[in-house]
């Protein structure tokens, strides 16, 4: 029988060795050899010289009889993660949101009095909105907007208010400094916010924070969608949740 090209360079030591760098990793206290070889279903001799190669280069260490990852191996991931786009690693949990919901989501950051959308995955349903990477909405009358100036703190939000152009988007647009500033204090409270019809007749958002390792907000997510299609009880009740769980996975690749 011959090889296919896949199998022919497919490394077997290879991959058993992987399997046991995962296995060390689902065990941050350690694993004797013995533990080592019986979850990687390896003989002792065969767990032995892969954990002796990764303790020789430096991706685990030994203390007595316990092995363990070595911080080199979070380094290596660290530099990997920080030369990619976080976005790149946010869009599959994007997508998987976009598509259960039947909706856009996107992610924007905070630039001057305005969003810039940072990453966008357009749902089945179509949006008045012609939004791409790099557009700007006005952020005092966006969702994502207000989740992200609720990061400041309360002088700091009175200064952004005194000094920016609050021009309404339709007639239910909140240009009201001191209103705005209680709608921003009650998102910094809750955890998310909600804007209906504010940005654009018919257009209901909610949106949530991405916040970095700190805990700092460093970004916006939303989801939006026709008045028509979802009432905005039904959006807390479905939507909030899965942003939710979207930001935490998300998050997860901060470092």
């Amino acid at each position: 029988m011959h090889e296919t090209p896949a199998a022919k360079d497919h490394v077997g030591s290879l991959q058993r060795g992987l399997g046991v760098v995962e296995i060390l990793a689902a065990h941050p206290g350690g694993l004797t050899l013995t533990e080592t070889a019986e979850k990687a279903g390896l003989t002792r001799a065969g767990a032995r010289r892969f954990l002796l190669t990764l303790v020789a280069s430096g991706y685990a260490t030994q203390t007595g009889r316990i092995f363990t990852l070595s911080p080199r191996l979070l380094s290596l991931a660290r530099t990997w993660l920080q030369g990619t786009s976080l976005w790149a690693f946010a869009e599959p949990f994007m997508r998987r949101t976009a598509v259960a919901l039947g909706e856009s989501c996107s992610a924007a950051v905070l630039a001057g009095e305005d969003i810039v959308y940072v990453a966008r995955v357009q749902g089945p349903s179509i949006v008045s909105l012609d939004l791409h990477v790099g557009a700007r909405l006005p952020a005092h009358c966006t969702a994502m907007g207000r989740v992200l100036l609720s990061a400041m703190d309360a002088g700091e939000l009175d200064s952004f208010l005194a000094g920016a152009r609050l021009l309404p988007r339709t007639d239910r647009t909140v240009t009201d400094r001191k209103r705005l500033a209680d709608i921003v204090a009650g998102v910094r409270r809750d955890g998310y916010a909600a804007v209906d019809e504010e940005l654009e007749v018919g257009l209901r958002s909610f949106a949530v924070p991405l916040r970095d390792r700190s805990g700092r907000i460093v970004a916006a997510l939303n989801a939006s969608t026709q008045s028509a299609r979802h009432s905005a009880a039904e959006m807390q009740r479905l939507f909030l949740p899965r942003l939710q769980e979207t930001a935490a996975g998300i998050e997860d690749f901060f470092v």
